[in-house]
């Protein structure tokens, strides 16, 4: 080569690099910023993502961040509980968050699709993960009590994972279910019971719902039809977000105690009462016995509990996805009673052809284990004499109970005494698992020569199997008779969800408009399979089952449905929303089958009119009317349209030959039972103010059930029975909701937000015959104390009017004759009070001082009213039992000084209002931690911290098994104290 050429080779080289350093420097661009929240506090661990590549950072403890990137890039801010935001990239960023539940322009989760909140045309509260309640949750309704207005949630029981009795805007059925309708990420969940679950909503981790929508007015849920009746919850779990993994732990320690003992006599006091009233022959003085036992102490102790959830997410490519598992082991208050749940979930997003196809994968799994305590064993130490021991020398496992030993060795166990509530729990034996998986795959495809139009078709599942062992030892006296048990229980159920809708969304500027129509198909398909296992004694003998076999061990339900809906917006202002659905169930006979459910809605956004154009205050105000029909058949027979029989107990068998068989006869039946119906109209109105830092809702109802299901008097003879399950009867209710959410204070180092709401529901049944009949009375409950008649709220107390001295205290047996026939008889008994609260409240507040906060939210119910059945069996008859035994009772009976039971006085229907502190909650961030690679959160909280009632039983809120309004010792609601730790990482 020649000099010239090499020296020509080597200028062109030099001449390349000086033409590329300029290139370089423009190709990274070092980028420094701040993130803050609408409060100007700094977003700590927030993700900081280049669009597109896994590459990112956290923000540390100050909000800051620097990333080196190229000069074109955009950057992602995301962070749990904000709204997502993209930048382009340059040398300085100063970004600030919005809250993600603040924004008019949100999207909304409602039936078969979404909305923006600011044209949501029904009444939707929506309530997010940064606002559900805190501490130890361990079912997902625990997350919103006293979060929306108009929804009551009541607990079942204070065992872990128990259920809750959850109302929304009332009651609308006597023999129907009442419950809502809980759809999770699109798929609607099995309502039915699951074995060895006290609670079916116990197999959902409530670490994995991102936000959870109520649906209460018929705008709002006639969409899905025959099951919306009662009010619709959206449970929308968490998902993937675009970034690198990010890793969240959590990890939480509780220990709960018993708030409040039942105020029985103490052996001391039982003692004397003994003495007092034993005064000829001390036939009772003789049986009490040398010890002083506090059974409640000896059935409670402080139930310990941790959970624990482990999350990653972020995407691979363009494919969003998050996984998560957790671990939850909680015991009960009670002994031997314990609760374990292992929880996993995957989400995954991909998206193909350019955006056009989005597929959502959502699934669910659990196993849960459970030791179940007998129920009997809280009422037992009530009851049980204290001044007997825990263990004697007895066949009874050496536990003591009431039983004589005659001289020939026979053992007279009493049958009708309290059973030792310890031997209640330490013989007894009841476990179970339970296996449940849900979940779906969606496809949105948005068609490419209509990008207006899309096509939606969405497969769901949710599958259950419970299975328990119950035993009882031969020798425990709580199965004498029986000789003990070693017996089985199980059912499977399951859930198809096959649905498929078109959906078309177009701008039409030309006139101002825009027009959304959706139109679908579903089909559900519900089974249970009941394995009926026969009853085995302990020592094996089994003794044959009597429920009946096909269908009834493999119930089965079909729902095919057809739908459609439109909204149609004018000018932004103006909003008209029409549904129609059709529903058939296999519930119905074949004339019956149909039911057809429309809604309409009108919304005017009022703040968009030219006379509010100045009114800068003004954020949102918006008017809704709407109205529109539901349907209810959930929790009726699959088959009681059909011709069936009723099959006896083991106490009502014939003999032939050498072998029993148990009696079958015919069961009256209505081949033409159809829907329950409930037209619903509402009226609201939604209002915000300093760009929302005032915002809320003011809603007014009335609605009206029809062709109620119900159980009526039939001429005797009538297929064997006296009652009949037909569609007779109406129910009203009536009410009015107003809620409000504020942000007093919004600095740099202080935020407070609070949230109140106050609903009031009159309920009412206005008619249960097909026929005028004065005679009729209404239709009693099985307890035998409420009753359902017209003109009356739901199951409102039926009792005598109880007389009192002059010093106010309760006459015995003394009752005023209403009638004035100079008889006391059931013509004397009136309808007093009811269960149902008037008027429900709600309070949260939520207080951040730099890295400290502080929460809180209480619940009020007013107007309800509680049946003491404690108290009505704290008699001197009861105590000193002429059957052989002695029992104890509240202290209540040194008042009223009882000898007999008066079952039915209105003495024992209590004032149950309440005020009660739900949770209060301490949390410091700490910021990142580990070399600024770790996020760290610390809390504290206490859960049922107090409550302020007149009532005198157990506790004025809890149902339990007997109904509500009834309280026969149910377990008590523990309160309890958690600590935890989150890590983002």
């Amino acid at each position: 080569m020649s000099l010239s050429k090499t020296a020509t080779a080597f200028l062109t080289g030099i001449l390349f690099l000086i033409c590329l350093i300029p290139a370089l420097a423009l190709g990274q661009t070092r980028v420094t910023g701040t993130v803050r929240d609408e409060g100007a506090q700094p977003v700590i661990a927030a993700s900081v993502q280049v669009q597109g590549t896994t590459k990112g950072v956290l923000t540390d403890t100050k909000g800051q961040f620097t990333i080196e990137v190229p000069s074109d890039a955009i950057l992602v801010v995301t962070s749990l509980g904000y709204q997502s935001q993209t930048f382009k990239a340059q040398r300085t960023l100063d970004i600030t968050l919005k809250a993600a539940s603040t924004s008019l322009n949100d999207v909304v989760v409602i039936g078969y699709g979404t909305s923006r909140r600011k044209e949501v045309t029904g009444a939707i509260a929506v309530v997010s993960s940064k606002d559900f309640q805190k501490g130890s949750i361990t079912t997902p309704e625990q997350l919103i009590a006293g979060k929306v207005a108009g929804v009551s949630i009541a607990g079942n029981s204070g065992s872990p994972g128990a259920g809750s009795t959850v109302r929304i805007r009332g009651s609308v059925s006597l023999n129907a279910s009442n419950d809502p309708l809980y759809v999770v990420d699109g798929v609607p969940l099995n309502g039915n019971n699951i074995y060895g679950a006290s609670n079916p909503l116990s197999t959902i981790n409530p670490n994995d719902i991102e936000s959870m929508t109520v649906l209460k007015d018929a705008a709002s849920t006639a969409i899905y039809g025959s099951r919306a009746s009662n009010g619709v919850i959206i449970i929308t779990t968490r998902k993937g977000a675009a970034g690198k993994p990010v890793f969240n732990f959590s990890t939480q320690y509780s220990a709960g105690k018993v708030t409040r003992e039942l105020p029985v006599l103490s052996a001391d006091q039982f003692r004397k009462y003994v003495t007092s009233l034993d005064t000829v022959g001390h036939t009772f003085v003789d049986m009490m016995g040398n010890a002083s036992t506090d059974w409640q102490k000896e059935i409670f102790h402080a139930a310990q509990g941790t959970d624990n959830n482990l999350s990653i997410s972020g995407s691979l490519k363009h494919m969003p996805y998050r996984v998560s598992v957790g671990y939850l082991n909680q015991e009960g208050i009670v002994k031997t009673d314990r609760l374990a749940r292992q929880s996993v979930g995957v989400s995954l997003s991909p998206r193909f052809f350019d955006d056009h196809l989005k597929v959502d994968v959502n699934l669910k799994g659990s196993l849960s284990q459970a030791r179940f305590a007998n129920g009997g064993a809280v009422s037992a130490a009530m009851y049980f004499d204290p001044t007997q021991p825990v263990h004697a020398t007895s066949p009874f496992g050496n536990y003591y109970e009431w039983a004589t030993i005659e001289p020939n060795g026979d053992i007279n166990l009493n049958k009708v005494a309290p059973r030792n509530p310890v031997a209640l729990l330490d013989l007894y034996r009841n476990t179970s698992n339970v296996s449940r998986s849900y979940g779906n795959v969606q496809f949105d495809y948005k068609f490419h020569f209509l990008p207006e139009l899309h096509a939606n078709l969405n497969l769901g599942y949710d599958v259950a199997k419970g299975s328990g062992h119950e035993i009882v030892p031969a020798y425990a006296a709580q199965n004498w008779l029986d000789t003990g048990r070693n017996t089985q229980y199980a059912n499977k159920v399951s859930n198809q969800v096959a649905e498929f809708y078109l959906n078309y969304t177009k701008d039409l500027r030309s006139i101002k408009s825009n027009i959304n129509v959706t139109a679908g198909y579903g089909y559900y398909n519900n089974l249970e399979t009941k394995y009926n296992f026969p009853f085995i004694r302990y020592n094996g003998d089994t003794v044959p089952n009597t429920q009946p076999k096909y269908p009834y061990d493999k119930p089965q339900t079909r729902l095919l449905s057809y739908y459609g809906r439109l909204i149609y917006t004018f000018n932004q202002k103006y909003i008209l929303a029409a549904s129609l659905r059709t529903d058939g169930s296999s519930r119905f006979g074949p004339d019956d089958r149909w039911g057809l459910f429309p809604s309409v809605a009108l919304t005017w956004r009022v703040n968009q009119e030219a006379f509010l154009k100045d009114a800068k205050v003004l954020s949102d105000l918006k008017l809704r009317l709407s109205y529109g029909v539901t349907g209810n058949q959930d929790g009726i027979d699959p088959y009681a349209y059909q011709a069936n029989y009723a099959f006896s107990d083991n106490s009502s068998k014939v003999q032939f030959g050498n072998t029993w068989y148990n009696m079958a006869s015919p069961a009256a039946y209505d081949a033409h039972l159809k829907w329950e119906q409930t037209a619903s109209s509402n009226i609201g109105l939604d209002y915000g103010f300093l760009d929302n830092r005032i915002s809320g809702a003011i809603d007014v109802y009335y609605k009206k059930t029809k062709d109620l299901l119900n159980v009526i008097p039939i001429p005797a003879g009538s297929n064997f029975n006296s009652v009949i399950l037909t569609n007779v009867g109406n129910v009203t209710n009536k009410g009015a909701e107003f809620s409000i959410n504020a942000s007093p204070i919004r600095t740099k180092h202080v935020q407070w937000n609070i949230g109140f709401n106050v609903a009031y529901n009159d309920n009412t049944i206005t008619n249960l015959t097909a026929v005028n009949d004065p005679s009729f009375h209404g239709t009693a409950n099985a307890n035998g104390i409420q009753i359902n008649s017209v003109g009356y709220q739901i199951n409102a107390f039926y009792v005598y009017r109880q007389l009192y001295d002059k010093a106010g205290k309760p006459i015995e047996g003394v009752f005023e004759d209403l009638n004035h026939d100079g008889v006391i008889n059931q013509d004397d008994l009136y309808h007093y009070k009811s269960p149902n609260a008037r008027y429900i409240y709600g309070f949260s507040t939520d207080l951040t001082v730099d890295r400290w906060s502080l929460n809180t939210v209480l619940r009020a119910n007013t107007g309800n009213y509680m049946y003491n059945g404690l108290q009505v069996g704290s008699i001197q008859a009861n105590s000193l039992n002429p059957l052989g035994y002695l029992a104890n009772s509240l202290d209540n009976v040194l008042y009223t000084g009882f000898v007999n039971g008066q079952k039915l006085s209105d003495y024992y229907v209590q004032n149950a209002s309440f005020l009660r502190m739900d949770n209060l909650g301490i949390g410091y961030d700490a910021g990142a931690v580990f070399n600024r690679k770790v996020g760290l959160r610390l809390n504290a909280n206490v859960q049922n911290v107090f409550v302020i009632t007149k009532y005198k039983g157990q506790d004025p809120e809890l149902i339990g098994g007997s109904g509500a309004g009834m309280d026969f010792t149910v377990y008590p609601r523990p309160r309890t104290y958690s600590i935890g730790a989150n890590l983002r990482f």
